[in-house]
């Protein structure tokens, strides 16, 4: 066991970049999330080519996402809550330990030859609600873990291993699917599983600087989670464009297999490169903002990046050749992670103690607008093609993320002042009026 005594941080020294890496629990509670990312992103690979090698339909492609995201809109709240008021070491063992229990039975299902379309679904359902019930608790352990000026820095890191494991993941499932099949990339799935389950079992994390009365109902903790970010401008403009990314741009991933085969005709190798361009991307850009040092203004970054990836997709959707696609999702990558590394970093800055965990599930339930993006987007690629399908959202996105950065005060203030006039809106909002 890693005791914390022997885990404490250390004196800076050294590139800036890795300065998180300096305290040793982030050092095991890092490599333990990317394998529980990669095995996520692992997973939707290989049922999406699953799911299209039986019905060749983009809609049903595309459902894999919709089933694999709807519990982060049933659930995501709950699991903000859940952050706040139980052990996050044992919820993370919980959560993992089920998912990996359902990707057994999917190998068990792929051995046997017995596989039908509803095992995809049921698969990727329970997938997503082991993430709707454990993203509040990573992203809070994180926060714990440092004090405010490094909170940016670790979580830019977490969001390299995020990154890094879209890139990883679809490549890795489509390498192994075109040399052995799925079986043994569901195989090796469960064995990344064991791993983060291994990791989270050692690591040992330090007092929890709050814990929720545990008195309160759950209905009344989501209640209180849901005012406190109303009366936060900062966290309601982060959900807004949580909301607007997952709904507009996120759902394209569900198209790259069916674009791949059918424009780029390439094989499952190259499709699986291709889907984990934009980690790749994301990577470069993650790295570049845990290198920044001391970050001003996060909302611009958010924004920002926000903006690129929805260009690039809709650049991408022009394309007609591999060498052209490839690239641009990788461009993609790059402005999305500043949009997912944001996104985690303004919530935890700028939300108390008390209220972090339920924050985060709100930002969690509003990651379950993806749902609704893939069965949108489904069923335009159905009607007309994925690639106008790609089109039609990304170019509403354009506008929209525009439109927030422009009304949205808080995401142009420096997030200091912003966290600051935020948090007295809450005070003021729980004293209520004089």
């Amino acid at each position: 066991m890693a005791h914390l005594s022997s885990l404490r941080p250390r004196p800076a020294r050294g590139p800036q970049t890795f300065d998180a890496f300096r305290n040793g629990v982030f050092r095991l509670l890092w490599p333990a999330n990317f394998c529980a990312y990669l095995t996520r992103w692992m997973q939707l690979t290989l049922l999406s080519l699953l799911v299209l090698d039986l019905t060749g339909s983009p809609f049903r492609v595309a459902l894999v996402g919709f089933f694999a995201m709807a519990p982060l809109l049933a659930f995501g709240a709950i699991g903000g809550v859940l952050a706040d008021r139980v052990d996050r070491r044992r919820l993370l063992l919980g959560t993992q330990s089920a998912t990996l229990a359902a990707s057994l039975a999917m190998l068990a299902l792929l051995l046997s030859g017995q596989v039908a379309l509803w095992h995809a679904y049921a698969t990727a359902m329970m997938t997503g609600m082991a993430w709707a019930f454990d993203m509040p608790s990573r992203r809070s352990i994180t926060h714990d873990l440092f004090p405010r000026g490094g909170v940016t820095n670790a979580m830019a890191l977490d969001s390299v291993g995020m990154h890094g494991s879209r890139m990883a993941g679809p490549t890795l499932a489509g390498g192994l699917i075109a040399i052995s099949g799925l079986s043994t990339g569901y195989a090796v799935a469960c064995c990344f599983y064991a791993v983060a389950i291994t990791l989270v079992w050692i690591v040992r994390l330090p007092p929890r600087r709050h814990v929720a009365s545990e008195t309160s109902g759950i209905a009344r903790n989501l209640a209180e989670g849901f005012a406190y970010v109303k009366s936060n401008n900062l966290i309601l403009a982060t959900v807004v464009v949580t909301i607007l990314m997952n709904l507009l741009l996120f759902p394209y991933v569900q198209m790259i297999p069916v674009i791949a085969r059918e424009t780029l005709g390439v094989g499952d190798g190259l499709i699986g490169l291709l889907m984990g361009a934009d980690g790749l991307g994301a990577i470069f850009g993650a790295i570049a903002i845990a290198s920044f040092g001391a970050v001003k203004h996060h909302g611009r970054v958010f924004v920002g990046g926000s903006f690129i990836g929805l260009v690039m997709a809709f650049v991408f959707a022009t394309s007609s050749t591999y060498a052209i696609s490839l690239p641009v999702l990788i461009g993609l990558g790059f402005g999305a992670s500043g949009f997912g590394t944001m996104q985690g970093t303004i919530v935890v800055l700028a939300a108390s103690d008390g209220m972090r965990g339920r924050a985060l599930g709100v930002v969690s339930l509003a990651i379950g607008a993806g749902p609704i993006g893939a069965l949108i987007i489904g069923a335009i690629a159905e009607a007309t093609s994925p690639a106008f399908a790609i089109k039609a959202l990304s170019g509403t996105g354009v506008i929209a993320i525009l439109l927030a950065g422009a009304l949205m005060r808080a995401l142009r203030e420096p997030t200091d002042a912003a966290v600051t006039s935020g948090a007295s809106d809450a005070v003021q909002q729980t004293a209520g009026p004089a």
